[in-house]
């Protein structure tokens, strides 16, 4: 269950489109989520009203084309998988939507199954006693 936010500049719905599709499509790949779990907030900044800022910080120049992608999920990835999807989204935003890899930014926070309500305030991964949840004897797939 990834929450997937994307801020790119000047990018029109197309773009953003296929940014995202270009970071989900990763995930399934590389971290074996199901392919319909999807939850993303594409942002679009005009470089006036909002924007984005960026240097050339560790010898990478970046230009307008800067990309941010900032994904939460649950803890228990190994650093190959995540050197894995970070490969990958660099790839397919560039296949899909024309980024070059050198502007893609990427960001991985984790956290835990209790940090999760996917709806009607319940804690779906977690198995706690009281009324019976939807989701409550789930066995939770090893890319969810």
């Amino acid at each position: 269950m990834p929450l997937v936010r994307i801020d790119a500049l000047g990018a029109d719905g197309d773009r953003l489109d296929a940014l995202g599709r270009a970071v989900h499509d990763a995930l399934v790949e590389t971290i074996g989520f199901p392919p319909d779990d999807r939850f993303q907030i594409l942002t679009s900044h005009d470089g006036t009203s909002s924007t984005l800022r960026y240097d050339d910080y560790l010898g990478v120049h970046r230009d307008d084309g800067i990309v941010y992608v900032a994904i939460t999920m649950r803890a228990g990835r190994t650093p190959a998988q995540k050197q894995a999807l970070y490969r990958r989204i660099a790839e397919l935003t560039h296949q899909y939507a024309g980024t070059e890899p050198r502007n893609v930014f990427i960001t991985v926070t984790e956290n835990q199954a209790i940090d999760w309500s996917l709806g009607n305030g319940i804690a779906q991964y977690v198995v706690s006693p009281g009324p019976a949840s939807p989701m409550a004897d789930r066995r939770i797939a090893p890319g969810e």
